[in-house]
């Protein structure tokens, strides 16, 4: 199949792009590409046979094997299934091989086109410490703190102590290859420090093969704010302003919104140049997302850059009226971006949150069960992006988001009253979510006020969220009965007889006729 008229001329002509994931992430790209004439591929492994993600694609492949390193993280299989279907290119989404510099060589060795930044990017800015240095000498802003250079064992104790004395506590121990809160820790006092440092090492080292660790002081009660970027390979650069995402649970996000309500318009603009400034240094090209920590007396530094299309992608898209997943298409092909950036602004306001399959109530416990009834709010600045539908099931094999729901209005405060009526008109039943918790961040004044420093959710809720009650037993029961479900099948009891955290009848929050 020939490439659309769009096309044409491009250095690097796409017709076909097969998504190297699956999921809510992997729907969104089938979208777009539908959108651009473009040819789709899905591939799938047993556990999404049937997914919506397979049905969505033009074609799909089935990838063989028991676990993700045989089918979602098996490189060879990948590129047999684009071989076997005739894509010309792949999109690796994110998570899984969105990050492996191995993968996107692959991939252009392959003859396909990589959709993504270069190799050489995503190991720069995956490796913490080669990331620090570029951020320094591109003048972004860092955190201070200090490499460890311990190539002698026996000076590591010594070596350790001096660079925590300089940099000063409290401070974080890092892993140099990490993420996702693996191969760090918190040391507040210096009769910790060795402690500390031996398990961080030895997380990093289980985590990511590489037990290299850094020192950088603590920000306290900081906001994390990122700035999406959009790079092409003629040398022209931009940034679609910035996102809020300090609302987390274990390192994870919970709620994004864009703009950020605490920068101010001289901070937005110098944040935004640092972003681009960072992207420079390494060459970037395609989207990707710089992330600051800004500090309570308003200056931001440079916490890492994220080389793929990041979840909360959306709200960006809500506000700055650009899709990212054409503009990563349009650059891998070679052409220019279509925007400059004189010819952006900001758009209303725009807030994302992620529903998970897990019990808030519960410290965050993931979920299992179906979805018995899966039936998304509607009306005028609502966008639903999942990968499942009424009748799947939450399941322990992959990540327990199921979606994310973003609402757009014309400022924040409309917003937040559309994003919480959304929460409470979701209708998910089988299966426990986070919908009520939030819907309880919405209505909660702190979020209000924009007061969402990464410390949220211990600071407003220090003894744990709890479901409040609902009056909802009416529609419950009728629900149960007609769809086959009844309480006591849904629930496992424990021995206190309280019942399961799974249960899903207490997590409701609407209140129907």
């Amino acid at each position: 199949m020939g490439g659309p008229d769009w096309m044409e001329g491009a250095p690097r002509p796409i017709s076909k792009i097969l998504v190297a994931n699956r999921g809510e992430i992997a729907c969104r790209i089938f979208r777009s590409c539908a959108e651009l004439g473009l040819g789709s591929v899905a591939i799938y492994s047993e556990a999404d046979r049937g997914s919506l993600h397979q049905q969505t694609a033009d074609e799909s492949v089935f990838l063989p094997g028991d676990n993700l390193g045989e089918t979602y993280l098996n490189i060879e299989s990948i590129l047999n299934a684009a071989e076997e279907t005739g894509a010309d290119a792949i999109h690796p989404g994110y998570g899984f091989l969105s990050e492996r510099s191995a993968f996107a060589n692959a991939v252009i060795e392959a003859g396909l086109v990589w959709i993504g930044p270069s190799a050489h990017a995503i190991d720069e800015m995956g490796d913490k410490i080669s990331a620090r240095r570029a951020m320094v000498a591109a003048g972004v802003p860092v955190i201070p703190g200090e490499e460890l250079a311990l190539e002698n064992p026996d000076e590591m104790v010594d070596e350790l102590v001096r660079a925590a004395t300089r940099v000063g506590y409290p401070l974080l121990l890092k892993a140099s290859a990490g993420g996702g809160g693996k191969g760090m820790r918190l040391v507040r006092e210096p009769r910790n420090l060795q402690r500390e440092y031996a398990a961080a090492s030895r997380e990093a080292t289980t985590s990511f093969g590489d037990g290299t660790i850094y020192v950088e002081r603590l920000l306290e009660k900081p906001c994390h704010v990122e700035a999406q970027v959009l790079t092409d390979t003629l040398g022209n650069a931009i940034h679609l302003f910035e996102r809020e995402c300090s609302i987390q649970r274990r390192h994870q996000k919970v709620v994004e919104e864009a703009p950020s309500p605490v920068l101010d318009e001289p901070t937005r603009k110098r944040m935004g140049e640092a972003a681009v400034n960072a992207a420079r240094a390494v060459d970037y090209e395609g989207a990707g997302t710089v992330e600051f920590m800004l500090s309570e007396d308003g200056d931001f530094h440079f916490l890492e850059m994220n080389t793929r299309l990041q979840v909360e992608h959306p709200i960006t898209e809500c506000i700055s009226g650009v899709d990212l997943v054409v503009e990563q298409i349009r650059v891998a092909a070679g052409l220019p971006l279509l925007l400059a950036q004189s010819d952006l602004s900001i758009r209303g306001h725009a807030i994302e949150v992620r529903i998970y399959a897990e019990n808030p109530a519960n410290d965050f416990l993931p979920a299992i069960g179906p979805l018995a009834m899966f039936r998304p709010p509607t009306g005028p600045g609502i966008r639903l992006d999942t990968g499942v539908r009424e009748g799947d099931e939450a399941r322990i094999d992959f990540d327990p988001m199921l979606a994310k729901l973003v609402v757009h209005a014309p400022e924040r405060e409309a917003a937040i009253r559309r994003m919480k009526r959304a929460c409470e008109d979701f209708v998910l039943l089988g299966v426990t979510t986070n919908l009520g918790f939030l819907a309880d961040i919405m209505g909660h004044p702190a979020f209000q006020s924009g007061d969402t420093t990464t410390d949220f959710i211990e600071v407003n809720w220090p003894d744990g969220w709890s479901v409040q009650s609902s009056d909802v037993a009416p529609f419950v029961a009728a629900a149960a009965e007609h769809y086959g479900l009844s309480q006591k099948g849904m629930v496992v009891e424990s021995e206190d007889g309280r019942g399961s955290p799974y249960n899903p009848f207490l997590s409701l929050r609407r209140s129907f006729p």
